[in-house]
């Protein structure tokens, strides 16, 4: 008897449960597809307070992107951006590859390239013009050359500075190269552009904000009638806040999708001529598009900014409406 009595009051507690788990799921689907039902019936007004927003979060995003694809086309300064060792005139080409291959073993380094002496001949033969005039030279007078790529050189110069200097006392090098105010002026650029990126990004969400919160006011004063019956009855803040909040998400997550499109159009305009100019220059440039995480998180954001412009909005508005 214990255990029938223990199992009905288990099985009731599990069917109070799903019963209201049902019913929490049916009043927020009811908000999520009512709202959405809202939003298409104004259509004009939705479609013009989206068309803002878009544009505000193209304008985030498209710089984002932009960045991106600069730090993409900075790869392939970062790669000219090489230390270059001139080895001593004693040193032979077997010293040579044996430094390199310590060079090689540093956590710092990318890339290690030798060029013996007769490489070296044979590129100054082919770009210099001399061809001739220098088959005359009984010794070849170019030094070993060991060109070392660091890693994010375009991160730490402080680090390329340091490294540089402990290549320069291996008693093989003879002097070590670099045109670290080219490093520098490049590093300050992205700097500028990222900090810059990351402003306009937070200036842009805020007025998102504003945005979706004036709607949302909007919205609520013509729905007051509706909000001081609902607060008559005993109807608690979450309810009446529930489809205004999600109007919000709606808001902000069909301006996200705008966003995208507008975007991938200019990116689509945009990709014939740059990659013409880029062939130009003998460089094979790419542009990158939104990945599948990229359009995922920009959806996340926008909306979880349409809910909060809607929430901050309603937290003191709901305040201001009481019954008579």
């Amino acid at each position: 008897m214990m255990k029938r009595k223990a199992r009905q009051s288990k099985n009731k507690a599990r069917n109070a449960f799903s019963d209201k788990s049902q019913t929490y799921l049916h009043i927020h689907a009811h908000a999520l597809f009512s709202s959405l039902g809202r939003i298409v019936k104004n259509t004009f007004t939705s479609v013009m307070t989206m068309l803002v927003m878009a544009i505000a979060i193209s304008l985030a995003s498209g710089f984002y992107l932009l960045i991106d694809n600069m730090q993409q086309l900075t790869g392939d300064i970062e790669s000219t951006n090489k230390i270059s060792l001139f080895l001593k005139p004693n040193v032979s080409d077997k010293s040579g590859r044996t430094l390199a291959e310590k060079i090689r073993q540093n956590k710092a380094v990318d890339k290690v390239v030798l060029i013996t002496k007769k490489q070296a001949l044979k590129e100054f033969k082919e770009y210099s013009g001399f061809g001739e005039a220098l088959n005359v030279l009984e010794v070849n007078p170019l030094p070993t050359v060991i060109q070392v790529l660091p890693k994010n050189t375009l991160d730490d110069l402080q680090a390329i500075e340091s490294l540089m200097m402990e290549f320069k006392h291996f008693n093989q090098v003879d002097f070590a190269q670099l045109d670290m105010q080219w490093v520098r002026r490049l590093q300050t650029m992205m700097q500028i552009m990222q900090r810059g990126v990351l402003i306009l990004t937070l200036l842009l969400g805020f007025a998102v904000l504003l945005i979706t919160g004036n709607t949302i006011r909007l919205e609520l004063q013509n729905r007051r009638d509706e909000v001081l019956v609902a607060k008559l009855v005993g109807a608690t803040y979450s309810f009446i806040q529930r489809p205004f909040l999600y109007t919000g998400f709606w808001l902000g997550f069909l301006s996200g999708i705008i966003a995208w499109l507008l975007v991938s159009i200019i990116m689509l305009l945009l990709q014939s001529p740059i990659e013409e100019l880029s062939l130009l220059n003998g460089r094979a440039f790419e542009l990158s598009y939104f990945g599948f995480f990229d359009i995922i998180s920009l959806l996340s954001i926008t909306s979880f900014l349409g809910v909060l412009g809607a929430w901050i909005v309603l937290y003191y508005q709901l305040q201001e409406i009481k019954p008579k």
